[in-house]
C-alpha cells in the first residue's frame, strides 16, 4: 500500500538534495569544524555557507544567523534570554494558540513567578493588535508569537506586533517554524529581533534548527560551552544537519511559488471537495490568510483519532492536531481557544501538503473521506439523534 502523506506540520520528508549534499560530511569529510587542519577546516567552510543560505532565505545577515538542535530549542533559548537580560522585568507576553515549545515553558516560567499574558483570538483565529498594545507594560520583557500556526495556518501579524512593542522597548520573537519557506520573509523590512526555525519543517532532517538574533540584540546563551556559535550556543555542531539545512532553504527559496500557486491549488480543491461532499462539516481558521498548505477541518459528531485510524488503514496520513500533543484525548487548545463548538473540536483533521504531493494524491483522499465519516457517524448515538430531532 502506498502512503499518501498529508502531514507536513508535523515534519516532511528530506529533500533528495538534501540528503546529497549531506551524506559526504557523514562518510568522507567527518573532521571536526573548529579543528585548526583542513579536514576539518573545510566542514566549517561548509557550515558558513550553510549559514548564508538560511540568511537569504529569510533576508538576515550571515552572523545573524545561530544553529540549534530544533525549533523547541530556539524558542526556549530567545525567551529564556530575554529575561537574562532584563532580570528586572517579569512579564512575558504571548498567545492562547502557540505551539507548545512556548506554551509550555511559559507555564513553566508562569510557576517559578513570572507573569505570563496570553492574548486571545476570535473565532477565525486571529489576533487582536488592541490586546496586544493593552497588555504591554514597562515590566514587559519579551512578546513571542508564532508567525504561521500549526494547527490551522492561520498567520499573525507579527511585524506590525514586533513594531508595537519596539515602540514601548519590549523585545519581540516570533516561531516562524511553520512559516519559513512557504511565505515570503524578509527580516530586513521589520523590527523582529529573535525568530525561530526548525529543518525538519522545510525537507531538512530532524535534529537541526536556527534561531535569529538581530543584530545588536543582547543575548544570554542557553547552551554554554565551548566557542562555537561565536559562544552564543555551546556544542560541536551537527555539520551534516547544518548543511542539509541550507540546501533545503535554498530549495525553498528556488519553490517559494510554487508553494503559494501549486501546493495552495492542491489544498484548496481537497478542502472545497469535501465541504461539498460531507455534510455539517466546516473549515477552522481563517481562510482569507493563512499559511498556503494547510487546512483544518472538523467534522461533527466523529472522533479525530477514529477517523485518523481509518484513513490510516487507506494509507492516508494526517493529523488532529499538533505532532507534540498527538497522545492528548483532549480536544486541541488552538481549537478551545477560537470557540469552536465541543462536538466539531472532537472531530477536526489537519490535512499540511507539499509540494511533493500530486493531483492523483488528493483526488484519492477526496474519495475516500466521504465514506469514512458517513461509517462513523452510522456508529454515533450523538449524530443518529441529530438526525432524529431534525
Amino acid at each position: 500500500m502506498s502512503v499518501i502523506y498529508l502531514d507536513n506540520n508535523a515534519t516532511t520528508q528530506v529533500a533528495e538534495e538534501v540528503l546529497e549534499a549531506m551524506l559526504p560530511y557523514f562518510r568522507e569529510f567527518y573532521g571536526n569544524p573548529s579543528s585548526m587542519h583542513t579536514f576539518g577546516g573545510q566542514v566549517g567552510q561548509k557550515i558558513r555557507a550553510a549559514r548564508e543560505q538560511v540568511a537569504a532565505l529569510i533576508g538576515a545577515m550571515p552572523e545573524e544567523i545561530i544553529f540549534t538542535s530544533c525549533g523547541t530549542e530556539s524558542d526556549n533559548s530567545a525567551i529564556r534570554s530575554a529575561l537574562a537580560t532584563q532580570p528586572d522585568k517579569k512579564h512575558i507576553i504571548t498567545s492562547r494558540v502557540e505551539h507548545p515549545a512556548v506554551r509550555a515553558l511559559c507555564a513553566h516560567l508562569a510557576a517559578q513567578g513570572y507573569r505570563v499574558t496570553e492574548l486571545p483570538v476570535d473565532k477565525n483565529g486571529i489576533l487582536d493588535l488592541e490586546n496586544l498594545e493593552k497588555s504591554m507594560t514597562p515590566d514587559t520583557a519579551i512578546v513571542s508569537l508564532m508567525w504561521g500556526n500549526n494547527e490551522t495556518g492561520v498567520i499573525f501579524p507579527v511585524e506590525e506586533a514586533a513594531a508595537m512593542a519596539h515602540e514601548k522597548g519590549i523585545l519581540f520573537h516570533t516561531d516562524a517554524v511553520q512559516a519559513v519557506g512557504k511565505i515570503p520573509i524578509n527580516l530586513k523590512m521589520n523590527v523582529i529581533d529573535m525568530l525561530s526555525i526548525s529543518g525538519h519543517k522545510l525537507h531538512a532532517p530532524k535534529g537541526v534548527g536556527v534561531l535569529y538574533i538581530r543584530r545588536g540584540t543582547k543575548f544570554s546563551p542557553f547552551l554554554i560551552g565551548g566557542h562555537q556559535e561565536k559562544e552564543r550556543r555551546g556544542g560541536t555542531e551537527n555539520a551534516p544537519g547544518i548543511i542539509g539545512l541550507g540546501k533545503a532553504c535554498e530549495l525553498a527559496a528556488k519553490n517559494l511559488d510554487k508553494e503559494n500557486t501549486y501546493v495552495k491549488k492542491l489544498r484548496d480543491r481537497l478542502e472545497r471537495e469535501i465541504l461539498k461532499k460531507i455534510p455539517q462539516s466546516r473549515v477552522n481558521g481563517d481562510t482569507g490568510n493563512r499559511l498556503p498548505n494547510t487546512t483544518n477541518i472538523s467534522f461533527e459528531y466523529v472522533e479525530g483519532e477514529a477517523i485518523l485510524l481509518l484513513m490510516n488503514e487507506l494509507g492516508i496520513c494526517a493529523s488532529s492536531g499538533s505532532a507534540c500533543t498527538s497522545g492528548s484525548l483532549q480536544p486541541s487548545h488552538v481549537l478551545r481557544a477560537m470557540g469552536v463548538p465541543f462536538t466539531m473540536a472532537h472531530g477536526s483533521v489537519r490535512f499540511s501538503l507539499s509540494i511533493y504531493n500530486t493531483e492523483k494524491e488528493i483526488d484519492f483522499v477526496i474519495e475516500k473521506m466521504p465514506a469514512i465519516i458517513e461509517r462513523l457517524r452510522g456508529m454515533s448515538p450523538f449524530w443518529n439523534q441529530a438526525c432524529t430531532n431534525q
